[in-house]
């Protein structure tokens, strides 16, 4: 797919992050785009800014207000489609919804642990098994799934549980590997692409708590604040004498410089994701920290989990982990 003008695109995920970018994007070159979220209000402010820009002529943006880990969620949006989008097929579809949470099977909750999952994965799953039918349907067809450097290597701090979303990337990995040869054996015009991204700056940390924690208020719960301490304290930082309030405070704090201090912008992300669409590059690493890890992992897998090989991985690409 060398050009995107004139094409249909779904994106899950479209309302903040690199699924607004990548919306943003492909409404630069001429592209129709439907995109999910569980945002409404998220979801509008992408659309504006895809409008910001006269749209060509007949070019449509929609959105949608979807769970993708609700089948019926998924079916519902997939009607939506064709019907405001006026088609029986499309030709990019792009599984990038994610949160994260639910990182330990002794210090979470069952429910969170399987929102996770089944939001990283299941909305992968469902979004290809929805979709599938009308990409086939069309001449050129790509899909992309949306894993992440926790794909192919399960940490994100020896102090810090990520079970939960660690497993839900290497399936979505997996998934996308084993889909190249089933497409070429029963749909050879449709691609697939698996993303794996480093650290992007995105609002997955503050979406992760609104969707897991079902409020859209930025104080944390009781429960919340003790896994928050938790956390920290695994990451090394000493929070016996923080209170409440400071808990609460550096939480926030965590959130927005995950989203501002990233190495790699989610606009640059989108850019890498396209770019590799059009490349027809089934494997696209996003950030030279993804490539890095990727690299140091190949090389070493079975020092992978190891405090030094964490610490030199931090000292070469600039992470602050936490």
């Amino acid at each position: 797919m060398k050009e995107f003008a004139g094409k249909i695109a779904v994106i899950t995920g479209g309302g903040t992050g690199m699924g607004r970018e990548l919306a943003r994007q492909l409404v630069a070159e001429g592209c129709n785009v439907a995109m999910c979220d569980v945002s409404l209000e998220a979801m509008a402010e992408t659309k504006r800014l895809c409008e910001t820009e006269k749209l060509p002529q007949g070019l449509r943006v929609t959105t949608h207000v979807a769970d993708v880990s609700i089948e019926d969620h998924f079916k519902r949006f997939r009607d939506e489609v064709i019907e405001q989008q006026a088609t029986d097929r499309i030709h990019l579809l792009i599984n990038n919804a994610g949160i994260g949470g639910g990182g330990s099977l002794f210090t979470n909750t069952r429910e969170q642990w399987e929102r996770t999952f089944n939001i990283c994965w299941g909305g992968v799953y469902l979004g290809v098994r929805t979709f599938l039918p009308l990409l086939v349907k069309a001449d050129e067809g790509h899909i992309v799934n949306t894993s992440s450097v926790n794909g192919f290597w399960a940490s994100v701090g020896l102090g810090v549980s990520h079970t939960a979303y660690s497993a839900a990337k290497f399936a979505v990995k997996g998934f996308t590997e084993a889909l190249i040869n089933d497409l070429r054996l029963n749909a050879p015009h449709i691609k697939c692409s698996v993303v794996m991204p480093g650290h992007i700056g995105t609002s997955i940390v503050s979406n992760t708590r609104k969707v897991q924690s079902g409020s859209e208020s930025d104080r944390l719960t009781e429960q919340e604040i003790l896994q928050a301490r938790q956390r920290m304290k695994g990451a090394g930082l000493d929070v016996d004498a923080m209170s409440d309030e400071q808990i609460q405070q550096a939480a926030l704090d965590r959130a927005r410089t995950f989203h501002d201090d990233a190495p790699t912008t989610a606009a640059a992300a989108a850019k890498i994701i396209l770019d590799g669409v059009k490349a027809d590059r089934w494997r696209i690493l996003v950030g030279e920290d993804a490539h890095v890890l990727d690299e140091r992992v190949r090389q070493t897998p079975e020092l992978a989990y190891t405090p030094e090989f964490l610490e030199r991985i931090k000292a070469d690409v600039g992470w602050r982990l936490g």
